[in-house]
């Protein structure tokens, strides 16, 4: 455990500040619950909604109900949360800037998930939401007990029950 520490120290300090640390992006700070930094919390979320909606829109149009159901839930829910970091930053309590495009990770899954259909397309979903929704409570979490901004760790933690629960719902899907 001690190597894995000095290992992520390391990796830390060495890391050249970006849109999102080398801790942030390798899973290392998830990992040892290190709360990430206000840039890489605003990339990662912007991020991960956009995926959310932009999957969950294909989702919409291709799967029916109870699959379908939770997809329109997922572009209604992550659309607001998106819509309020937005007013974070417009408002400047936020000062960082969240991105306006995917990384290239969450555009390739989307890419993916984009060339399937049917039973194969709805499986996929399921476990991409899966996946997603346990780094986004993860991240939520780890901010809202350590952040740095105290409105955004604030907010974190109001959303929080929210991703929690889009989890169980995405959990229900896969059993």
């Amino acid at each position: 455990m001690k190597a894995i520490c000095m290992l992520a120290a390391v990796l830390l300090a060495a890391t050249p500040v970006a849109a999102e640390s080398l801790g942030e992006k390798t899973g290392v700070n998830s990992a040892l619950g290190i709360s990430p930094s206000t840039q890489d919390f605003v990339t990662q979320v912007a991020v991960s909604d956009m995926f959310e909606i932009q999957s969950s829109q294909l989702a919409v149009q291709r799967t029916e109900g109870p699959t379908k159901a939770f997809a329109e839930q997922m572009v209604k829910d992550h659309t607001k949360t998106s819509d309020e970091l937005k007013a974070l930053v417009a408002a400047g309590t936020v000062k960082e800037k969240p991105p306006v495009m995917l990384d290239s990770t969450h555009q390739k899954l989307l890419d993916e998930l984009g060339k399937l259909q049917g039973a194969d397309f709805t499986k996929q979903y399921h476990s991409v939401q899966v996946d997603a929704h346990e780094d986004a409570v993860s991240l939520f979490e780890r901010y809202a007990k350590g952040g740095e901004n105290a409105q955004l760790k604030d907010w974190a933690g109001k959303t929080l029950p929210a991703l929690q629960h889009h989890l169980d719902m995405a959990k229900k899907l896969v059993d």
